[in-house]
């Protein structure tokens, strides 16, 4: 039987190979610790006293986002900010859930690196079992800052110096990519320590998988309208063969089926949410997810620009989501580019 490997091997054995710094291993380390202890307080449930609503007197407490935080979305944010800021790898930190940047206190030793993380992703399938899991991304500090503010983190994805997610369900997992393909880690409970499971996931190029939010169909851009339509069409319509469709409305769990079997997660623009550019966060999930797609052999876009190339406007923006198997992801965008070119050619 082959000698199991610990995410600490794993990341000591890819700096030695000269991809990743002393810092930067460490940086992951304490992040993967973190998500140890979230996963605890997931795990024990309503005998952890930790479902439901934050907030008090009744009234649930609001994020950023303008969205009821649980209990377990303050405790996970206040898990990883506890555990980071005293490490001496980062400048700074940004969670989903707060209003601005936190820069590292002047307490604490600085490091070169900037983190950002959603640290419960999905939490509205807390109180019904369904697994959730937390989304974080690194990025360089630009040289020269010694106090990290909000404009420091608008980097595109290509920048991203690791990006992973871990998955709360019948096991934990740590999927991360620090640009060297994207693997897979299993918490091995007895012994308290991420060990790797799948080492360089990919991605099958073709799919007859979707996952997309069907309720929001009469919200749709045409484009998406008309691409959809094809999927359900089946053998009989342009697509040429039928399609099953997935929802778990956790974005963690959505993208795990589909590193692990392939297919498209979708989150498309809609009337809805036109004025905030898109449903899905750019710089806490979408990003992250799309360098460990593109490292799984997929691909990432909004539909109209590939993910990891789009300038970051502010630190909580919106967009678009596609990304999954790479020829399902082009197709996608083919309906978007033709229905803007005969767009075009009409205003002409």
């Amino acid at each position: 039987m082959p000698q199991s490997i610990s995410l600490t091997r794993y990341l000591i054995e890819e700096q030695r190979a000269g991809r990743i710094n002393a810092d930067a291993r460490l940086l992951i380390e304490v992040v993967a610790r973190a998500c140890k202890t979230i996963s605890i307080a997931v795990g024990k449930g309503a005998l952890g006293g930790v479902l439901g609503d934050a907030g008090t007197a009744g009234e649930a407490s609001m994020n950023i986002q303008g969205e009821a935080q649980k209990k377990l979305d303050v405790l996970s944010n206040e898990i990883l900010l506890e555990a980071n800021a005293w490490g001496g790898h980062l400048a700074g930190l940004a969670s989903e859930e707060m209003d601005t940047s936190q820069p590292i206190p002047d307490v604490y030793p600085r490091g070169n690196y900037l983190l950002l993380f959603d640290p419960l992703d999905g939490s509205s399938n807390i109180d019904v079992n369904i697994s959730v899991g937390t989304i974080f991304s690194v990025l360089r500090c630009p040289e020269g800052v010694t106090q990290a503010q909000d404009e420091h983190f608008l980097q595109p994805g290509t920048a991203q110096v690791a990006a992973g997610y871990c998955t709360y369900g019948p096991s934990t997992m740590l999927v991360l990519t620090i640009g060297n393909g994207t693997h897979a880690f299993t918490l091995d409970r007895e012994v308290g320590s991420f060990v790797l499971t799948t080492r360089g996931m990919r991605i099958p190029d073709e799919t007859k998988e979707f996952a997309v939010n069907m309720s929001n169909q009469r919200f749709w851009e045409a484009p998406m309208q008309h691409y959809v339509g094809d999927l359900l069409s089946g053998k009989e319509g342009p697509r040429g063969k039928d399609f099953n469709m997935r929802w778990v409305a956790s974005m963690v769990a959505d993208v795990h089926r589909i590193l692990t079997r392939g297919g498209i997660f979708s989150y498309p623009l809609d009337s809805k949410c036109a004025a905030k550019g898109g449903k899905l966060r750019l710089m806490y999930e979408a990003n992250p997810m799309s360098l460990l797609v593109e490292q799984a052999g997929g691909a990432a876009s909004t539909g109209r620009q590939r993910m990891l190339e789009v300038q970051p406007t502010g630190l909580h923006q919106r967009v678009p989501v596609f990304l999954g198997s790479k020829s399902e992801v082009e197709a996608a965008v083919r309906y978007h580019r033709e229905h803007d070119e005969t767009s075009d050619t009409k205003s002409a």
